[in-house]
Order: structure tokens, then C-alpha cells, then sequence
């Protein structure tokens, strides 16, 4: 008997973790993005004040880590505009001042969490995880289908007990696949919540990603679907599909 395609959520967002860096170092910003990147996350760099406000005012994002020594509009003030647009987004500052009143000063106009440079990049990436996983409103970061597990904390993604060798684009992918679970996402759903500003993917690499990731995941018995025109769903487990 043939089985109907799933149906495409017109609505539905299709999201994974979108980080802002606003940090006037250009060496310290790209380090920073280039580690969260590896780490499964999308990553978008300002290095000013005004471009920090502009961004933050245009594009939603899960977490801010806020420079407050910015160039133009200060970093004080940025979080000040942030907050008073009602935007709730977990704020880490990064401070070079060991000030106390500074910190102060950050924390009662809204931040959840201060680093003072120089700071440990693990600290840092902990710090990252623990607030969005708070900003999301999860108590539980495990994601499991049949034979797959996979840690949205810890960017870990398990075969039964074996760990899976994911790149950064393909942990991305299937956290997206499994937090939409049984909703088709299209390429062009994936190619936004994937893709930083200023990068070009394709969406022929998409299929490139979903090939990779489908050969990964295939041995465990998870299933990528592809629907001619709609685009990408996980097929439901194999214990449920033979029941």
C-alpha cells in the first residue's frame, strides 16, 4: 500500500541554535565563531555598536555574546535597546574591565552572564550551552529516534553507544530533522536556518550535506526521506515502521 508523503507545515520554524558575537576584536570574534561553528551552532559577527543594534532590531537570534567595550554605541547601551524592545534573548557579557559596578551595571540591565577577558574558550563554549538551553525553555536536551540519540548540549549525536563523526553542518541538519520530526523541511528552510550572513550555500549543497549525513546514519536504521518538491523528513523508526 503506498504511503502518503508527509505534508509541509507552511508555518512551522524551522530553527537551530543562531548566535550574534558583537566584539570589536576582529582575531577574538573569528576565533569565537569559528569554535561555535564547530560546535554545531550558527554564528553571526558585528564588530560595533551600531551594527550590533541594527542586527539585534532585524533578525532574531537565541544568544547574544556582547562586547561591552564596543566602538560608536557602547555595549551597555546596546543591551539597554535590546531590553527595552522586550527582547528576552540570554546576553553573555564579555568585559576586558575587571569593574565590579560594571558588571553590576550589566547584569541589572538584563545580562544572564558575564566573562572577564581573558577567559577559557571551554568556559566560554559551557557558558554558551547552558544559556541556550535556557533561553529555549528546554528542561530536556536529549533528542532520541529508534536507534539515535542526540545531545543538544553537548553537540553529541549517538548510534546506540557508538558516537557519530558529524561535521558542523551535518549536526546542524540533525538537530533541525529531529526537533521537526515528522514535518517536511524544504531546501530553502534549511539553506536559512543553516547559513550565517554573508555565506553562500546552495541548495545543491544541501543535498550534498543530506547525502553525507544519510550514509552516517543509515547503518543505525534511521532514514532520511526525500519528497520530489517538498523536500526532507526522518523516516519513522524501524520498530514503529514494521509495526
Amino acid at each position: 500500500m503506498a504511503v502518503a508523503a508527509p505534508r509541509l507545515a507552511a508555518s512551522a520554524t524551522i530553527r537551530t541554535m543562531h548566535l550574534l558575537i558583537a566584539e570589536d576584536d576582529s582575531v577574538l570574534a573569528d576565533g569565537l565563531s569559528r569554535s561555535l561553528r564547530q560546535s554545531g551552532y550558527t554564528v553571526d559577527t558585528v564588530h560595533d555598536g551600531a551594527d550590533a543594534d541594527l542586527a539585534l532590531a532585524s533578525r532574531s537570534f537565541d544568544l547574544l555574546i556582547l562586547d561591552l567595550g564596543l566602538p560608536g554605541i557602547g555595549g551597555l547601551e546596546v543591551l539597554r535597546r535590546l531590553r527595552a524592545r522586550g527582547d528576552g534573548m540570554p546576553v553573555l557579557i564579555l568585559t576586558a574591565a575587571d569593574s565590579i559596578e560594571q558588571r553590576v551595571q550589566g547584569l541589572d540591565l538584563g545580562a544572564d552572564d558575564y566573562m572577564a577577558k581573558p577567559f577559557s574558550l571551554s568556559e566560554l563554549e559551557a557558558r554558551v550551552r547552558a544559556l541556550t538551553r535556557r533561553g529555549a525553555g528546554h528542561a530536556a536536551t536529549l533528542l532520541r529516534h529508534g536507534r539515535l540519540s542526540f545531545d543538544q548540549v553537548g553537540r553529541v549525536a549517538m548510534l546506540d553507544q557508538t558516537m557519530l563523526d558529524l561535521s558542523a553542518r551535518e549536526l546542524g541538519l540533525l538537530e533541525i530533522l529531529l526537533t521537526h520530526n515528522g514535518r517536511m523541511i524544504s531546501k530553502a528552510q534549511l539553506v536559512e536556518r543553516l547559513c550565517a550572513w554573508g555565506e553562500e550555500v546552495s541548495t545543491n549543497a544541501i543535498e550534498v550535506y543530506i547525502h553525507r549525513l544519510r550514509k552516517k546514519l543509515e547503518p543505525g536504521g534511521v532514514r532520511i526521506l526525500t519528497v520530489r518538491g517538498l523536500g526532507y523528513c526522518l523516516a519513522p523508526p524501524e520498530a514503529e515502521a514494521g509495526a
